[in-house]
């Protein structure tokens, strides 16, 4: 980019205020994209609804962005490690490290939904900033041919990429501070729409409650006082009384907020929510 041309000879506050106000523009160009990005989340609802799971790949940057996302789906809202998984370009070396050639390979895109049996039930997001990526465009034409759901995540709508996807989100975030540094605000951008992504199916799939992380995996100290305090929020009860449901409940976030909100015991509270298939606004008849 032309403000960045003599990046070498700036100070180090010129380079950071640099930086800085080209991130400022990620948000306005993602913005742009909202439509896009609810019309998939839309549709990645209805495809786990209906048996689906939801699958990203990547190369690269943009790889390591998909692993990152997917990895903390599971223990923040509760879900099985096979309703969504990320696919990485050479696989986990590539998480790490840079692996020779992983991303020039069309047919290990393929390979790798093949492993796991993709079907037309399934959602695939292919994310790459160039959106010309031969692996995650080897990926997308496979799940194509699947009759699966393709979502492109790309930094440029006139690419291949976007071409393979049913719903294009192009966050066109220009030049880089950096020329070719797609870690930068093309990286920026990935993040903050696979934040959208996976945050709103999750909202809109029951796996929160207001705005808590009501079905949060507790597997140390740290997250049983934070479902405590959820519990504690979210009903109205105290301290105590938000511990003896939690415990009573077997650490089921959800079955302590029945029992606390209706005053019924754990027993009664599994009840409710399995006559309402887990809905837990119906089940507190909300």
């Amino acid at each position: 980019m032309p403000g960045s041309r003599n990046l070498d000879r700036m100070t180090t506050a010129e380079i950071v205020r640099l930086m800085n106000r080209e991130d400022r523009k990620v948000a306005e160009v993602v913005g742009q994209e909202l439509p896009a990005i609810a019309r998939a989340v839309d549709a990645i609802v209805a495809a786990i609804r209906g048996g689906g799971r939801l699958f990203y790949v990547g190369a690269g940057s943009s790889g390591r962005m998909a692993v990152l996302d997917a990895a903390e789906c599971p223990p923040t809202f509760g879900i099985s490690p096979k309703m969504m998984r990320a696919f990485i370009a050479g696989g986990r070396r590539a998480v790490t490290g840079a692996v020779e050639g992983a991303e020039d390979s069309v047919a290990n895109g393929e390979r790798d939904l093949r492993r796991v049996k993709l079907t037309k039930k399934d959602v695939l997001v292919g994310i790459a900033a160039s959106g010309t990526t031969p692996y995650v465009l080897g990926a997308m034409s496979y799940a194509r041919r699947r009759g699966a759901l393709t979502v492109a995540v790309a930094s440029n709508r006139r690419m291949a990429l976007t071409r393979l996807a049913r719903i294009a989100i192009a966050t066109e975030v220009g030049p880089e501070v950096l020329t070719g540094s797609t870690r930068l605000k093309a990286g920026t951008s990935q993040k903050m729409v696979l934040n959208m992504l996976s945050t709103a199916v999750m909202v809109r799939l029951g796996h929160v409650y207001e705005n808590l992380m009501i079905d949060a995996v507790l597997t140390n100290e740290k997250l049983h006082e934070r479902a405590v305090r959820i519990l504690t929020e979210a009903s109205g009860k105290s301290v105590s009384a938000a511990e003896h449901a939690l415990r009573a409940a077997g650490h089921n976030m959800r079955v302590g907020l029945v029992m606390l909100k209706l005053g019924v015991d754990a027993r009664e509270a599994r009840k409710r929510l399995t006559a309402v298939r887990g809905d837990l606004r119906r089940a507190l008849e909300e």
